[in-house]
């Protein structure tokens, strides 16, 4: 068996998202699916009731005044921000530790993981643009390959970052090299076993290499360069840092100007606290 396919078979070993958030996302799915079944289905695990009514009146999420039930919540958020929220309680709990072979101490990933969702939907804000519905789960998801090599299977980043030094490549590149895989294809592969819909699981394939995507893809082009603005402010930043290759041709596409891009760093930096409360808080 190759590195490779021992790396997938160890990561489709582990545990799918806790039964609330299965529960609940299947729901989701259903066509027919009513707001009101929905805040009696949440309202039966207490850490996603409190995470709904937090987000609901958080500023980056919410707007209006204060609500106080699950139900006038969903009315607010809709079903695109519940499914988000669902999920990310059902990831932050793995981002939360410490990710040692990526240097990574605990909280790091989850607080770059909420930089990058959070730049992702402030970037097409700034640049007057519609983030499809899934932009902000996806950028969130972005690191969960990492979270699998680093801290379930224990691999070692700092040979991987010696051979980009050495060989003068990306560190995904270098990742490919030694492991057979890099994290971005790891996450995705393992997001695919869950279930996580398509358009999620490409954003988390191709967010290193853009380029490679088959088809145009708004909300991957905006995690790439989101993904780039949140490396820029140091936020959860691990060994590999910047050992990555910007795609020219998205940030063409885009037409991403520096003070824009300042205005996105910023925008991380006023809401990344509030955020990271939201999910590194009673999530299951």
């Amino acid at each position: 068996m190759s590195r490779r396919e021992e790396i997938i078979q160890k990561a489709t070993a582990i545990p799918q998202m806790p039964m609330p958030v299965q529960k609940v996302l299947t729901y989701i799915g259903n066509p027919e699916a009513d707001l009101r079944e929905l805040a009696r289905i949440i309202e039966y695990d207490p850490g996603l009731t409190v995470n709904v009514l937090r987000m609901a009146n958080s500023s980056f999420f919410g707007s209006g005044g204060k609500v106080s039930s699950v139900k006038e919540a969903l009315m607010r958020l809709g079903l695109h921000r519940v499914y988000q929220l669902v999920i990310a309680s059902g990831v932050a709990p793995m981002t939360r530790n410490a990710v040692e072979g990526y240097g990574l101490r605990p909280g790091e990933l989850l607080e770059h993981s909420v930089a990058v969702a959070t730049a992702s939907e402030s970037l097409a804000r700034e640049l007057d643009l519609t983030a499809p519905p899934h932009t902000f789960t996806a950028g969130l998801l972005v690191n969960i390959g990492k979270t699998v090599l680093g801290s379930f299977l224990e691999v070692d980043a700092a040979p991987i970052l010696a051979l980009a030094h050495e060989r003068q490549i990306s560190f995904e590149q270098a990742e490919e090299e030694v492991l057979g895989i890099n994290h971005a294809e790891l996450g995705a592969v393992l997001l695919e076993r869950w279930s996580i819909p398509i358009p999620i699981v490409n954003v988390v394939r191709y967010r290193l290499r853009p380029d490679d995507c088959p088809e145009p893809d708004l909300a991957l082009d905006l995690v790439h360069v989101g993904d780039v603005i949140a490396k820029m402010t140091g936020i959860g930043m691990g060994i590999d840092g910047m050992q990555y290759t910007p795609s020219e041709s998205v940030f063409a596409r885009l037409d991403v100007t520096p003070i824009q891009m300042e205005n996105v760093m910023a925008a991380i930096l006023e809401h990344i606290a509030e955020v990271r409360g939201i999910l590194m808080e009673n999530t299951l």
